[in-house]
């Protein structure tokens, strides 16, 4: 039987497949500047607008994507102004942005809180026309911002201080990370959910850096294994009757370990390039130098 030609499952495929092209795209960056979790707290953040979008029976993805935008932002603000280390802006982010959605989404009615599981873990077989509407935007906005601003971004993530110098705006290009990040994490937490979409920004990078050298190619790959990731993730998950998110992202850390353990083996393998010694007459450095 082809799952696929219901129409869910085709929703369900191009929420995946979206997604998995937009999470490792903006999550390069993430992963070049050295702020891998940060997802993790903007999908908490984005929890938050979840709530507030079911208590006032707005769309919690609309919500989700201005409250978790504002979040990124703040905390862009705080570690620039240096008013707080990164990590205790992190810390701020987790916590009040569960607590403020768990008890947000608790107000609303029963059938809402019972839908709490749907956001946090994803639920891509429930997604809805419109959602894929919504989907469909915010993914193309992260995918311009991440390929059309990359020598840009790049240079920020690389060295912010030789991009201040070299005349970048860089309080708007933070600022424009973090808010497509945000975006990125509100657009997928219907495919993997607002716990679990942080891996995928993160994992497929991993992966694709143990076996290329350049960024544009490890973008590249990185995409090409999120996509993967999602569409086998979801495929097997209909089969097996598992949770689609942690199966997509199960599937994206077997790629990483499997990955790494070839590449190791590769490395092993190739033979080592012998640097040339002096040639048997040659006299000894000393004697060359004294003379």
């Amino acid at each position: 039987m082809n799952l696929f030609a219901y129409d869910f499952m085709i929703r369900a495929l191009i929420g995946a497949t979206v997604t998995g092209l937009a999470a490792p795209a903006i999550g390069i960056y993430l992963v070049q500047r050295r702020l891998s979790l940060i997802g993790d707290g903007l999908g908490h953040v984005a929890l938050t607008g979840v709530g507030l979008g079911l208590l006032t029976h707005n769309s919690p993805t609309i919500a989700a994507v201005v409250v978790a935008a504002l979040g990124a932002v703040a905390v862009e603000l705080v570690r620039e102004r240096g008013k707080a280390s990164g990590d205790v802006a992190l810390a701020i982010l987790f916590y009040g942005g569960i607590s403020g959605g768990v008890v947000l989404v608790n107000l609303s009615s029963a059938q809402s809180s019972r839908s709490l599981t749907s956001y946090l873990f994803g639920s891509p077989l429930t997604t809805s026309p419109g959602d894929i509407v919504v989907i469909g935007v915010l993914g193309a906005i992260v995918l311009a911002v991440a390929l059309l601003l990359r020598p840009w971004l790049f240079a920020v993530c690389h060295d912010e201080e030789y991009a201040r110098v070299s005349g970048l705006p860089i309080r708007l290009l933070n600022i424009t990370l973090a808010v497509t990040t945000a975006v990125t994490v509100t657009a997928a937490m219907r495919a993997v959910g607002l716990l679990l979409v942080s891996a995928l920004m993160v994992v497929p990078v991993a992966t694709a850096q143990q076996v290329t050298r350049g960024f544009n190619a490890t973008m590249y790959l990185a995409m090409a294994l999120g996509v993967g990731a999602s569409v086998v993730g979801l495929s097997v998950s209909s089969q097996l009757d598992t949770a689609p998110g942690a199966t997509i992202v199960l599937l994206a850390i077997a790629s990483f370990v499997a990955v790494t353990l070839l590449a190791g083996v590769v490395r092993r393998a190739r033979p080592r390039q012998s640097v040339p010694g002096p040639p048997a007459d040659a006299e000894p450095p000393e004697v060359l130098l004294d003379r």
